[in-house]
């Protein structure tokens, strides 16, 4: 499989490449660089919030695991350790936030989580278009990208493109596009947009959003290893949060990671539903390794094209098959699981 078979991802734009000139310079003059433990991570979030009770402390071994695999595998460029470090402190503070408020706002507990509907299936098979359309309907409610940016508070009522948090999320999708030109082309985003579960199972550090971000083979390893019942209990914890201060609707929810976890969904969300999308896995990979390769293009020099390929064929083949597996084991999690193609969603999407 050649790089070119696969994707094209644009050069590099220039302030990056400068910045990390930059960062290279100042190590051979003895500058150490950006540097981060697990204990440094965490004294930054808690200095940073102001608070200090992260809950639950079953999220500290996949934080542990994905700072060792982000300096072991990641070959981080001088920004990219910038990046790295500030997602990491980003995370905990929301950990950190979101604690605090359901600690001092005991009703967000008491809400139910009732009938959601997950969109679950391998990325680039139509999940985003799915999980979109179901949010047109009002009696539905997906997660919005600046909700999940800036937790806290939880808001009374949606909120429009000119408030502060959607303006100061908005802007930050800004940067992104411009340190990887093609990924809006590829996968839109925007603060007003459905956004992927896989930012709330973040908090637990067990997501694989890391993983596209980051070449952190060690961790998506181990990820594809992991009991999900704390990742989705926080997931479940999240939803709780939003909808608090709001009427309740029909959550919608999507991440390619609910793919092999429909029996922990099953048991989280006793009365979910969830739409699986499919598609031929030919097609499926080159375009999944082009996604991955325009957003790890942002904190590395050293993407290793046909490194990135084998890992996204050996992952995604092992989320798929263990995806059938538990299906077949829970009965398509008693009858919840309905099946759509996605040459048949994109011919007639409504």
């Amino acid at each position: 499989m050649t790089a070119a078979a696969t994707h094209t991802i644009a050069r590099r734009p220039r302030p990056l490449r400068a910045i990390d000139a930059i960062g290279r310079g100042a190590g051979r003059l003895g500058w150490r660089g950006i540097r981060f433990d697990v204990e440094t991570v965490l004294e930054h979030a808690r200095r940073s919030a102001k608070l200090d009770d992260f809950g639950d402390a079953r999220f500290r071994e996949g934080l542990e695991v994905l700072v060792d695999s982000l300096e072991r595998d990641a070959r981080l460029s001088p920004f990219g350790r910038y990046v790295a470090k500030r997602q990491l402190v980003e995370v905990l503070v929301h950990r950190l936030t979101l604690t605090a408020y359901r600690a001092s706002h005991p009703e967000v507990e008491e809400q139910r989580i009732e009938k959601p509907l997950f969109v679950l299936g391998l990325p680039r098979t139509g999940t985003t278009l799915l999980h979109e359309l179901l949010a047109q309907d009002p009696a539905h409610r997906a997660p919005l990208s600046w909700e999940l940016d800036d937790p806290c508070p939880p808001t009374a009522a949606p909120l429009d493109e000119a408030h502060p948090r959607v303006v100061k999320c908005e802007r930050r999708f800004s940067g992104l596009r411009a340190m990887a030109p093609d990924f809006q082309a590829i996968h839109p985003i925007g603060a007003l947009l459905p956004q992927e579960c896989l930012v709330a199972t973040a908090y637990a550090f067990a997501s694989v959003r890391f993983e596209l971000c980051f070449d952190v083979s060690t961790y998506q390893r181990w990820l594809t290893r992991q009991d999900m019942h704390f990742a989705y209990q926080t997931h479940r914890e999240v939803l709780q949060h939003h909808q608090s201060r709001r009427t309740p609707k029909r959550w919608v929810l999507k991440s390619p990671g609910h793919l092999s976890t429909v029996d922990v969904i099953a048991e989280t969300y006793p009365d979910a539903m969830m739409i699986q999308t499919h598609r031929d896995p030919q097609k499926v990979i080159p375009s999944v390794a082009s996604l991955y390769a325009n957003m790890r293009s942002i904190a590395t020099e050293d993407l290793r094209l046909e490194k990135l390929g084998r890992d996204m064929l050996e992952v995604w083949s092992t989320y798929l098959e263990d995806g059938i597996r538990r299906r077949r084991e829970t009965g398509d999690a008693g009858g919840r699981i309905v099946d759509v193609h996605f040459h048949e969603l994109v011919a007639d999407p409504v």
